[in-house]
């Protein structure tokens, strides 16, 4: 959510900030602006819509000519989207652009008020922009101090000064952000995308530590003002990872990367036959020590986590209790020494998760992070991370991220199994060679999409429909339900086929999609039945299932056949036909398949 980028060094800063700023377009955004120092003059451009309004207002207007300076793109929380309300906010002499919610602007907002301060936007940001003006006596690090030590909430900031034409300031507070050096050159960012065109050296910057950016020089100091020495980290990815390189939009290509995506994440981790998680300390002896596992996450992430459940159930006997962060907190769970909380976020920076893995470790359990991405907040607080080396993704709507997740579920799941004693060495060996075939099944699977374009020219008129399956099948059908109305916008449920008769049957009408998920072969008698009720109830039936299994016109009026593997692993491959239809909807409908509409990549306010 929000980007935020800075710069300053000998380049042309209009044009590396817009540059910037479109690296992170995947954060999602309504609106953007930048503030550049122009002949030692704050000068400022925003708009509400995209970049491509902003450049336009840029060459209608003026273009800003300067060598430092701040961008944003806005992701409204406080106010509407709005030329008013986007960012970067302030006045001639401090301007600002802010990534979270301040908590307590309320009451700064009366404070500075009371003090003659006259607000235009709805914005909790531009209370801190007034707020600093109203401390600035001509020491920049003295003034962000005092603010620090007033405002609540989640926050990354970078913030000029007038007086100060060559030089930014950056701090966060559960907010990501990095600082970047490259030659005679600095920037900030909310994401490493944004600078890999100019460097892959940069430094994160930690809670509440203070950035000075100094004509391309960067120094680093703790709330109290006393210098603060970093280690610099080196991008393990390039720009080339983060461009389309063909494909027409970053979910198609995100898409076709997940084979590669997998080996790459489970490979290290397979020795001799067996799973081996000892890189974050996850012996055989200390995942049979566990009393209960929690899975807590947000979206996708969740849904990757529901299919670790099933699985760590059937084989491992371990209870699994798989919790939305936006609610962990709040039903007071039981939690205590003992047990393993995992929390997986894409990102890392997920701001639910985050406060999810805080109270677990509060309360005595051990955490296990699975992310995306190395030195997120997530990963350094927890106890233990593995990471999925999926590489950077760029659309909105998850794909790479969500199977790559589930590799590591399977993995832990075939490990505390056998750690338990649940199953075999032998029969470990045999689901971890199952798991490192899925790459090559998968893209046979890639291989065939007309079948997910002909069901995409079935849905692309409709406004409703139904995902049904059980066990696995129903996990699953969450995230192709998920999938399909964050990208076409259609409104999709996904339901427990065995449910169907106790209400949700009544909304089945004429030609209304189901698509119905038939993967588990002992579950398989009764959700064709299932799918026979909704069928003889009008319904227009896709059936995904095995390729080998026959269906009459009765059951389904399309089918989508897969390759066969083990009904534990089956998920890996159906996942993909979903990820397809969604996408090929979204492309007939005419939608911006990799920024949807009103959601964002990286959820850091609450």
């Amino acid at each position: 959510m929000c980007g935020i980028v800075g710069y300053v060094g000998k380049k042309d800063c209009t044009k590396v900030l817009l540059d910037s700023l479109s690296k992170l377009e995947y954060r999602g955004y309504d609106s953007a602006g930048i503030a550049v120092f122009e002949n030692d003059a704050i000068k400022t451009k925003k708009t509400k819509g995209r970049l491509a309004d902003l450049e336009e207002k840029l060459k209608r207007e003026g273009w800003l000519n300067g060598t430092c300076g701040i961008g944003h793109t806005r992701w409204a929380t406080h106010g509407e989207p709005s030329d008013i309300n986007s960012h970067p906010h302030g006045n001639a002499n401090i301007s600002i652009v802010h990534n979270g919610i301040i908590e307590n602007y309320r009451t700064i907002k009366d404070f500075l008020l009371k003090k003659g301060y006259v607000f235009e936007s709805q914005t909790d940001t531009e209370t801190v922009a007034k707020l600093l003006d109203y401390y600035y006596e001509g020491d920049p690090m003295a003034t962000i101090q005092k603010v620090l030590a007033e405002i609540e909430g989640s926050y990354a900031l970078g913030i000029i000064f007038k007086d100060f034409p060559r030089r930014i300031y950056a701090v966060r507070k559960d907010s990501p952000l990095i600082v970047a050096v490259g030659e005679d050159e600095a920037f900030i960012a909310s994401d490493v995308p944004a600078i890999l065109k100019y460097t892959k050296n940069y430094y994160l910057l930690d809670e509440n530590e203070i950035a000075v950016l100094d004509d391309g020089k960067v120094e680093f100091f703790d709330v109290h003002g006393m210098p603060v020495e970093k280690e610099m980290l080196v991008a393990d990815f390039d720009m080339e990872a983060a461009e389309k390189g063909g494909y027409a939009h970053f979910m198609l290509k995100e898409i076709h990367e997940q084979p590669t995506a997998i080996k790459t994440t489970i490979t290290p981790r397979i020795v001799d036959g067996m799973p081996n998680l000892e890189e974050c300390g996850l012996t055989y002896d200390r995942l049979k020590g566990y009393n209960n596992i929690f899975v807590v996450a947000c979206g996708t992430a969740m849904h990757a986590g529901l299919v670790g459940k099933y699985v760590l159930e059937k084989i491992g006997r371990v209870p699994v209790t798989v919790d939305m962060a936006s609610e962990f907190r709040y039903r007071d769970p039981i939690i205590a020494k003992g047990d393993l909380v995992i929390l997986v976020s894409q990102s890392g920076e997920t701001a639910d998760t985050l406060a999810a893995l805080r109270m677990a470790k509060e309360r005595g359990a051990e955490t296990l992070s699975i992310v995306n991405v190395k030195g997120s907040s997530i990963a350094r607080e927890s106890d233990m991370v593995l990471y999925t080396h999926a590489g950077p993704e760029i659309s909105v709507a998850s794909t790479k991220a969500y199977i790559v997740q589930l590799s590591v579920f399977y993995l832990l799941s075939f490990a505390i199994a056998y750690a338990h004693g649940a199953i075999s060495k032998e029969e470990c060996m045999r689901l971890t060679a199952e798991l490192q075939n899925v790459p090559n099944m998968l893209e046979v699977v890639l291989k065939t999409p007309d079948n997910c374009q002909y069901v995409a020219s079935q849905l692309v008129n409709k406004e409703n429909l139904l995902y049904i399956g059980r066990g696995l099948d129903y996990a699953l059908s969450m995230e192709g339900s998920l999938k399909l109305k964050e990208i076409s916008y259609i409104h999709s449920e996904s339901y427990a086929a065995g449910e169907l008769k106790h209400g949700t049957i009544s909304l089945v009408t004429n030609n209304m999609p189901v698509i119905a998920v038939a993967t588990q072969r002992e579950l398989l008698d009764k959700t064709i039945s299932n799918v026979k009720e909704v069928k003889a109830r009008g319904a227009y039936v896709v059936l995904v299932t095995h390729g080998y299994i026959n269906v009459d016109d009765e059951v389904a009026d399309y089918k989508i056949g897969l390759p066969t593997i083990d009904d534990l692993l089956m998920p890996m491959l159906t996942v993909v036909p979903l990820q397809l239809i969604a996408y090929y909807t979204s492309v007939l409908r005419g939608n911006d398949v990799d920024k949807p509409r009103n959601l964002a990549k990286s959820v850091t306010v609450e």
